[in-house]
């Protein structure tokens, strides 16, 4: 496992479990999908969590963890469904990585529930901490969405060790291949929504973090 991981910056102190569940999500996340999927899916975790701190939200930090990292999985060829949303597809997938682990059924399926509800226009906290954390961190990741409930300082500190690298490009790209052989998914209705201009004007594109001192986060 490549220690670097489970590292962010100093203002974040952003607590990311390790556990095997959560090591082993990262490899495959690692091996499976491309650098900037694979950054994309820490900082989510990320927001995610800086949410839930600042808005005093208990969560589970290993099932959101290994959600972050199953997300986008079914966007990648190795795992894309012809017929199923990406999402679904990599519910699924996560569901099957869980029973491997010896995860409960009630447990697998409430990783696939927050995976795919992540395409969700919104999630209730209190019925799904999890889905609603990981909903709203992508959002704010991909659109830009409440970039502003997240301090400069934090959104320079995440980018500087996490960069978005392609990301605009790699996954509107992602989300026009599945549009046209899957019209009826969410990505689909994302792209009519103006996904490829909401990617491209995130601030977070044209964030240019300075360089910091990196120290290791503590560990929940």
């Amino acid at each position: 496992m490549n220690s670097a991981a489970f590292r962010v910056t100093n203002t974040g102190q952003l607590a990311i479990p390790e556990s095997t569940a959560t090591v082993r999500a990262y490899e495959i996340a690692a091996e499976y999908t491309s650098p900037a999927l694979l950054h994309h899916s820490v900082r989510a975790y990320l927001w995610a969590a800086a949410l839930a701190r600042q808005e005093r939200i208990e969560f589970d930090p290993e099932l959101l963890w290994v959600a972050a990292m199953f997300h986008d999985v079914g966007l990648v060829e190795a795992f894309d469904n012809h017929r199923l949303a990406f999402e679904e597809a990599g519910g699924h997938l996560a569901k099957v990585f869980a029973a491997g682990l010896g995860w409960s059924p009630q447990r697998r399926t409430r990783l696939h529930e927050i995976i795919v509800r992540h395409m969700w226009p919104s999630v209730e906290s209190d019925a799904d901490p999890e889905g609603h954390l990981l909903e709203r961190s992508t959002g704010i990741d991909i659109s830009g969405r409440e970039i502003d409930t997240l301090t400069t300082e934090l959104r320079g500190e995440i980018l500087a060790r996490w960069p978005r690298l392609r990301l605009a490009e790699e996954f509107t790209n992602c989300f026009r291949d599945q549009a046209a052989r899957k019209p009826h998914t969410s990505a689909a209705t994302a792209l009519a929504n103006g996904l490829a201009t909401r990617l491209i004007t995130n601030r977070l594109e044209h964030h240019h973090p300075h360089a910091q001192k990196q120290t290791t986060t503590t560990r929940g």
